[in-house]
């Protein structure tokens, strides 16, 4: 099917980068949130990535300009969804939420539109029975930051339908994405692989073998990763990452068991960037003490 309108709900962490890449590839965007500060501070986000990108050379300037000029910000969500081909939920990690979510807009959204989640680790195909038409509904999982990370995991739940799978892999390449088709199981590849490393790490930690700045170290210089594995779970979040191990743990057994430590920093508070403080402390611009 064709799909030009695109509508991004929830602009927490991963809504406005996600936005910005439609836009770029030519997609109308409309964004919604329930929340309208979180509108006006996704609006900010989007125009700053996307004037730094034109400041590196990495997009032009007159790119930059048109892709805002596609995006608008919606703060009605019956008017935000009701002309959209594709949504593309970004709501926190929460099947009770995604699944009141997806109901809704099962009954807002035309009969013609893609319902993709962006869950990194929870069942389409539950996320999907809350809707009239689960095989228009599928996961596709951006990785933070999501307009400069590559890789876009399609997953197909258990009626997704051959053409709203093929729909949106196709779209994930139009945007400029490499992505990957997998076969619903829970934390798809790259998260399953990813949290185990983060948790090992939290293990390290508690037990005394390394300081953060060294087990990070050992990983960019040792492993040739581009980041570290306390410097990424501080991006994505603390408590973004312990859901996902969380819900694995239930899923897929003891070896996804989140570490003590990990559990321990949540508890604190210490979610990671966003909040000043995770791992590492954060200054207010985002920049490590």
């Amino acid at each position: 099917m064709d799909v030009d309108r695109v509508c991004i709900l929830g602009v927490g962490v991963m809504g406005p980068g996600i936005a910005q890449t439609f836009a770029l590839a030519g997609y109308k965007v409309t964004i919604n949130d329930i929340q309208d500060d979180m509108l006006k501070r996704a609006a900010g986000i989007m125009e700053k990535n996307l004037k730094k990108a034109a400041e590196l050379g990495k997009i032009k300037q007159e790119q930059a300009e048109a892709a805002l000029g596609l995006i608008s910000t919606v703060a009605d969500f019956n008017q935000a969804v009701a002309d959209a081909d594709m949504v593309v939920e970004a709501v926190p990690e929460n099947m009770e939420l995604k699944q009141k979510v997806f109901a809704q807009l099962d009954k807002a959204c035309p009969e013609r539109a893609i319902l993709a989640s962006n869950t990194s680790a929870l069942s389409p195909t539950e996320i999907a029975s809350a809707t009239g038409r689960p095989e228009k509904v599928v996961g596709m999982h951006f990785f933070n930051p999501p307009h400069i990370m590559k890789l876009v995991e399609v997953t197909r739940g258990l009626l997704t339908s051959d053409d709203t799978s093929e729909t949106v892999y196709a779209i994930a390449k139009k945007i400029g994405k490499e992505p990957v088709r997998i076969n619903e199981m829970a934390g798809g590849v790259a998260s399953r692989l990813n949290v185990l490393l983060n948790n090992e790490a939290f293990y390290m930690l508690q037990e005394g073998v390394a300081s953060a700045e060294d087990i990070d170290k050992s990983l960019k210089f040792g492993l040739n990763y581009p980041m570290g594995t306390f410097e990424m779970v501080d991006l994505v979040g603390l408590d973004v990452r312990l859901s996902v191990l969380e819900t694995l743990h239930k899923s897929l057994g003891d070896k996804y068991r989140p570490c003590p430590l990990m559990v321990k920093y949540v508890k604190a508070g210490r979610l990671g960037k966003k909040v000043g403080r995770g791992v590492y402390e954060y200054t207010a611009d985002g920049k490590r003490k």
